[in-house]
């Protein structure tokens, strides 16, 4: 769904525990997903965003999935797993389903270069979803 609104400020730690945040990935089109280890939707969307971020990634893209409630371990297994190149954020006090008001696993937000959530999903997305809605974005 197209939206507007600034985007949240978010300060959480990555897994290397080095602390990271949504306003230090301003000139970037960024994704946000909300996800979960134990999320079944959620799993099936990650080869997707996999896929769509190593299409996209030196047009100034990135993917950040935040993992809601599980510890930092986990969450880097998880990763490992699905073979994820993209940051993964665990976020144990799950901020960013607060910080976006949206407590459904998965969701999706993509924020334009000047800090503006343009696009907000619940539920998996599709590979033409995101050619459709946000490689547009990408050219702005």
């Amino acid at each position: 769904a197209q939206v507007s609104y600034p985007a949240p400020e978010l300060i959480l730690n990555d897994l290397k525990g080095e602390q990271v945040s949504l306003a230090g990935l301003r000139g970037q089109v960024v994704l946000v997903n909300n996800w979960a280890t134990w999320c079944p939707p959620c799993k099936a969307e990650m080869p997707t965003l996999q896929a769509y971020y190593e299409n996209h990634r030196d047009q100034g893209f990135v993917v950040i999935a935040i993992e809601a409630g599980e510890p930092q371990d986990e969450v880097a297994e998880f990763a490992k797993k699905l073979r994820l190149t993209f940051p993964v954020w665990p976020d144990p006090e799950t901020k960013a389903l607060r910080a976006f008001r949206n407590g459904s696993l998965p969701s999706s937000y993509v924020i334009d270069r000047q800090g503006v959530v343009r696009l907000a999903w619940t539920g998996a997305i599709s590979q033409g979803m995101l050619e459709k809605h946000l490689t547009p974005l990408l050219r702005e």
